[in-house]
């Protein structure tokens, strides 16, 4: 058995006023860093009172949503400290989604405001997100753009660009900052007194087995607590550490590192739009410490790079990624004086449920996702009976502890479901734990895709692809995939006398829903593999691997989209 570290004091706080201490102690040392901007903590720290202030200034009230649309860069957290520092919720929003999506979350979550980004010239492939909510909500050009009054999105009052200017209907940020500017002196500091440790800090939306859209409300206290466990047990953090990811920050693993680099007081180095070059060059430049690279889609491509092995990466001491074990075997490999670990992560657990110690054999790090962190306890139990099984056996994984989410925004049923009596959240993973209690992740039990480290919902893809006038019945199964790990395929039964293509099933969704949800493959099909009423599904995912392996396929084809329109 591995033993626990000794006591130490943990400062369980709420995220604003982490921030604060950390402004106050640190000052001028680097905080966030970004291809094109970087900022201490006093300026983070200035930038979040900017935030909160201007919300304050709109009329929001504690526990009310607000949605963060944002590329990755520095306002991607300041927006979210602020928020949390106003006794808000924020709502981290993926910059991958179409205008469908983006609807959906934003009525489910209820958000009277939400911060986006204007396009960027210089980057031709990113999202046109003023277009693709004024195609979500059509009537957003007549609205009075400080006070919206939507028929389609009741709740939703304020869509600030953060920007010099927006189109009609959208608030400028020179708006926003002018009614933050008129707020009275105190008003913010009696807000965050009212903020408490176990409040929501921030709502992640992540995919479920239904069609509709859920946020893991995660609290002050569980980020906090992650951040602790992973900075005093695991990485050992201090504030000379440079972090480096390319996680995205509405990915609870850009958030949840986000909070652990200034809770240790440490520089958190981003990539931004991620470029595998860019990431050698930041990493080597910058004398990172830590690579928080967390899929191997982010690092292999990296360690694969020309002259990755000209590069002086001696500063480099531990790497984290999780994937197979062969191919992290590799990658450990190219960097022999760092010490490569691995994790069980998801959402719910406020990213890392599990997670590599140091002192851990190589075979133990790429094989397990290691052990709980601390405050965390996790069982194995038969999915049938609910018996707790023996070590090494495979069964439904569940977990609770102090870093586990509160539950799910605006949803008691379904928060009802996930948690049992004694507080266990039901994962509906199966997993095994070993003799020492590491956790290891094994497959899934609900109908859930992983493409890329993407969660992806078959049944949220199902409900998009049935609005296709040909489609009668459809079912989404994972496709093995030796970039992706897996990526959907659509299986077909089509309306009596209609007709379809591959192709055309494939354009209907591209553009319209997240890339990483598009089916790559369709088959068609007129009788299903069946048990009683059930459509087998298992028999599915072995038919389309069976057909790619016949056909050699071994990696999915791009998604083409055109730009949309101006």
């Amino acid at each position: 058995m591995v033993a626990e570290p000794g006591i130490h004091r943990i400062e369980v706080t709420t995220l604003g006023d982490l921030l604060d201490l950390r402004a106050a102690e640190l000052g001028e040392h680097l905080a966030l860093v970004f291809p094109d901007h970087q900022v201490t903590y006093a300026g983070l720290a200035e930038r979040a009172d900017f935030f909160a202030r201007g919300l304050l200034a709109a009329g929001l009230k504690p526990g009310q949503t607000v949605g963060i649309l944002l590329p990755n860069c520095v306002d991607a957290i300041a927006t979210l400290f602020g928020a949390a520092k106003a006794g808000l919720y924020p709502v981290p929003v993926n910059a991958r989604y179409k205008s469908l999506e983006l609807a959906d979350l934003i009525r489910h979550s209820r958000m009277p405001a939400l911060f986006i980004s204007p396009p960027d010239p210089d980057s031709p492939g990113a999202p046109d997100l003023p277009a693709l909510l004024a195609e979500a909500f059509p009537a957003l050009a007549t609205q009075d753009r400080t006070a919206l009054a939507l028929d389609d999105a009741p709740d939703l009052r304020q869509i600030v660009v953060l920007g010099d200017s927006a189109p009609p209907g959208f608030a400028t940020e020179a708006d926003f900052a002018a009614a933050g500017a008129g707020l009275p002196d105190g008003d913010l500091l009696r807000r965050r007194q009212l903020v408490k440790v176990r409040d929501p800090a921030v709502v992640m939306y992540t995919s479920g087995t239904a069609a509709e859209p859920k946020g893991a409300l995660l609290s002050h206290e569980a980020l906090i607590r992650f951040a602790d466990g992973t900075k005093q047990t695991r990485f050992f953090l201090i504030p000379e550490d440079r972090i480096w990811t390319a996680l995205p920050m509405f990915h609870i693993g850009g958030i949840a590192f986000s909070v652990a680099t200034i809770y240790a007081g440490a520089t958190l180095v981003h990539t931004g739009f991620y470029r595998p070059e860019l990431a050698l060059e930041q990493i080597s430049s910058m004398r990172c410490t830590i690579v928080l690279a967390a899929f191997e889609t982010i690092w292999l491509p990296v360690v694969n790079q020309p002259d990755f092995k000209d590069r002086d990466l001696s500063s480099i001491r531990i790497v984290m990624t999780v994937g197979v074990a062969e191919r992290l075997r590799d990658m450990a490999s190219r960097l022999p004086d760092a010490i490569q670990v691995s994790c069980f992560g998801m959402t719910e657990a406020s990213s890392f449920l599990s997670l590599s110690y140091l002192t851990d054999t190589l075979e133990q790090r790429v094989t397990t996702g290691g052990h709980p962190m601390p405050g965390m306890e996790c069982r194995v139990v038969d999915p049938v009976t609910g018996a707790d099984l023996p070590p090494g056996t495979e069964g439904e994984l569940l977990f609770r502890g102090s870093n586990c989410f509160s539950g799910y925004l605006n949803d008691p049923e379904l928060t009802a479901q996930v948690f049992d009596d004694e507080g266990w959240f039901h994962t509906m993973d199966v997993a095994t734990i070993d003799a020492d209690g590491r956790v290891t992740f094994v497959s899934r039990l609900k109908d859930m895709l992983k493409v890329g480290g993407e969660n992806v919902s078959a049944a949220e893809v199902e409900s998009y692809l049935l609005r296709h006038p040909a489609i009668g019945i459809v079912q989404v199964v994972s496709a093995p995939d030796d970039y992706y790990v897996e990526v959907p395929a659509a299986f077909i039964q089509l309306k009596s006398g209609a007709t379809a293509t591959e192709e055309e099933i494939i354009a209907f969704c591209a553009g319209k829903i997240a890339t990483f949800r598009v089916p790559r493959y369709v088959r068609f099909i007129t009788e299903w593999p069946m048990s009683g009423t059930k459509i087998k599904k298992a028999i599915l995912r072995d038919m389309i691997a069976a057909d790619l392996k016949d056909r050699g396929i071994t990696r999915a084809p791009k998604i083409e989209m055109s730009p949309p329109a101006r």
